[in-house]
């Protein structure tokens, strides 16, 4: 049986793009099931080869989507490449509803969305690269962006990172320079 934190609110977890937040997340999630769950975030971008309708996301479409940001459905929201993402309140409600933990795993505009939420009590915890060019060596080895998009998302990063770093904004500051010291650090702040 998996221990029991004390903390019950949701996790908010954030980073820049490569910097292993997914990763972190989900190894938190596939070690204590029984705790914590993943957020499906909606989505009006397609499918990709492999992803499933409500577990990668709730595929919908745009009118959709706009028909739930009408009925103030999500708790953050945000445009990235033309595609709209956000994660609704009901995504929240149904993992605690059934006694887990709610673990977001979101962008720094969604980070600043619920922060500026009164009625969302969170723990936010951000993933830091060990350096911007360690970061660029990781988008770079993935090979799924072309150069300028890895520059993009380095200058990204930077700002991200500067946001993270302002007092008050997160509880916790991971640098994930070695992935399983960095899980430690999580797990230990997730059972404290």
């Amino acid at each position: 049986m998996s221990p029991r934190p004390v903390d019950r609110r949701p996790i908010i977890i954030s980073g820049p793009s490569g910097v292993g937040k997914g990763t972190l997340a989900q190894k938190l999630i596939d070690k204590y099931p029984d705790t914590f769950a993943l957020t499906v975030s909606h989505t009006t971008r397609s499918p990709r080869v492999n992803e499933i309708d409500g577990k990668s996301y709730h595929f919908v479409s745009a009118t959709t989507f706009t028909t739930l940001l009408s009925q103030d459905a999500f708790v953050e929201h945000t445009t990235f490449n033309s595609h709209q993402y956000g994660t609704s309140k009901a995504a929240i409600t149904d993992i605690t509803d059934k006694g887990l933990i709610a673990v977001l795993d979101i962008e720094i505009d969604g980070v600043q969305q619920i922060r500026g939420n009164s009625s969302i009590d969170a723990r936010y915890v951000f993933i830091k690269p060990p350096s911007l060019e360690a970061l660029g060596a990781r988008l770079r080895s993935r090979g799924t962006e072309s150069e300028i998009d890895v520059l993009s998302r380095l200058t990204r990063a930077r700002d991200e990172i500067e946001f993270a770093e302002t007092q008050g904004v997160y509880g916790k500051i991971i640098v994930n320079d070695d992935l399983e010291r960095a899980y430690g650090e999580l797990e230990e702040l997730m059972f404290r």
